[in-house]
């Protein structure tokens, strides 16, 4: 069982990027039952059952000894508990995910919190792992389990499903890509350095979130004034971020700024590809454009939607999947002032009676930030669960402080409950 990783996934190898999916809940859980729920479903998933290693120049998918298989550990704690185990690498050749359960000294709340290296997961294959995880719990709690024969088979990169295409003409795609961001280049934010770490002298600095997230009656409203404007949530949200960001940077008049925006391909592909194949099934589309200070948030919103819509509609996201190994050669040709993720509307998992979930969580981590780099992208990762709009800013406190990222987050709150406000009326 060995696969070699395809030039996109190589890609991801060098990020070091992983999902973080967690969700909490209230009532009793059975650890050894959770334990045994989540080591079946690893076993159904051979992807989680390898490592990546070197492979001539790339690297490979190879089995990962029996002795250091992902299994469920346990600890108590609390946020702060959360927030380590955010904090904790995958590293090449060791596991590719790891499961730990947090649960509150009562035992009565708990978080479980679900790490998958980016090479082998998107978001989608993130939240399908979890709710998977807990089906298998909730079926051996109820005695309505079944037996599951192990998967053998590692599954194909997504870049295999891609519709066949005239190498010439990715070709010519490419160096427009590149000639026009050229034309564009796009700024970035610059690091708050001076205040970044100071809120508690020597105190680590780390990966941390700050989090906007909506009521169910706000996030019905903005949804409502969205279809009446005739823009998504997602171009709202974008066009939120982009201005917060161009609000953070120095002088007048529009400035070129871009947004990327990660879009799902597994409905898209012929056959579909199911969310429970771990695989990272995502291209990029970069769009670039002018951002006054005092700039229309719809106007913004129904630019930034548009761009979109062409990308889906042109077919250029395939194209944009066969060229993503050339970022190497072509560092900012997915660079943008912000990046804004959607996983729209997300399931939660079903519970055995007596538990009740209270919260999910999406948000995505790396291992390595530049603070010497002196300016990155603003991320902002968005899930709606139970009727609630949740947008996730990670960040490291080497580069934003939480002072500038709880300012940038409440701003975006505020322009979201304007919208919602204005809708209402």
């Amino acid at each position: 069982m060995r696969r070699a990783l395809c030039p996109a996934e190589n890609l991801y190898v060098a990020q070091r990027s992983r999902a973080v999916v967690s969700c909490v809940l209230d009532g009793p859980v059975e650890p050894a039952v959770l334990a045994a729920a989540f080591e079946t479903v690893i076993a159904e998933r051979p992807t989680l059952l390898t490592r990546i290693v070197r492979d001539g120049d790339g690297h490979a998918l190879a089995p990962l000894p029996e002795a250091e298989r992902p299994r469920l550990r346990l600890r108590t704690g609390s946020e702060e508990a959360y927030l380590e185990e955010f904090n904790t690498p995958l590293p090449v050749g060791g596991p590719l995910a790891r499961a730990v359960l947090v649960s509150a000294p009562d035992a009565e709340r708990h978080t479980l919190v679900l790490s998958v290296d980016h090479v082998i997961t998107d978001g989608h294959s993130a939240i399908a792992l979890l709710n998977a995880v807990w089906d298998r719990y909730r079926e051996l709690v109820e005695g309505t389990a079944d037996r599951h024969a192990p998967a053998t088979e590692l599954p194909g990169p997504v870049s295999a499903l891609l519709p066949a295409a005239d190498p010439e003409e990715d070709a010519k795609y490419l160096r427009q890509r590149v000639e026009q961001i050229g034309r564009h280049p796009v700024t970035l934010v610059p690091f708050d350095a001076n205040t970044a770490g100071e809120e508690t002298p020597g105190e680590p600095q780390r990966i941390e979130v700050r989090r906007l997230l909506l009521d169910a009656g706000p996030t019905a409203r903005l949804r409502e004034r969205a279809r009446a404007e005739g823009v998504s949530v997602h171009a709202l949200l974008s066009a939120a971020v982009l201005l917060a960001a161009r609000r953070r940077l120095d002088g007048t008049g529009p400035r070129v700024l871009g947004c990327v925006s990660p879009v799902d391909l597994r409905a898209r592909l012929s056959p579909p590809v199911p969310a429970s194949r771990m695989v990272a099934a995502v291209t990029m589309h970069l769009q670039t454009l002018p951002v006054e200070e005092d700039g229309d948030l719809l106007e913004l919103a129904r630019g930034t939607g548009a761009g979109i819509r062409d990308f889906l509609n042109s077919g250029d996201l395939f194209r944009e999947m066969r060229i993503m190994p050339s970022a190497a050669q072509h560092p900012t040709l997915h660079l943008g002032t912000v990046i804004v993720t959607n996983m729209g509307v997300v399931p939660g998992p079903r519970l055995p009676q007596g538990v009740r979930l209270t919260d999910v969580r999406l948000v995505p981590a790396r291992e390595h930030y530049f603070p010497q780099a002196g300016r990155s992208p603003i991320m902002a990762c968005v899930t709606s669960f139970d009727g609630r709009l949740a947008v996730e800013f990670p960040h490291h406190t080497a580069c934003f402080s939480r002072a500038f990222m709880r300012e940038l987050r409440d701003e975006v709150r505020a322009s979201l409950l304007a919208l919602a406000e204005q809708g209402e009326g």
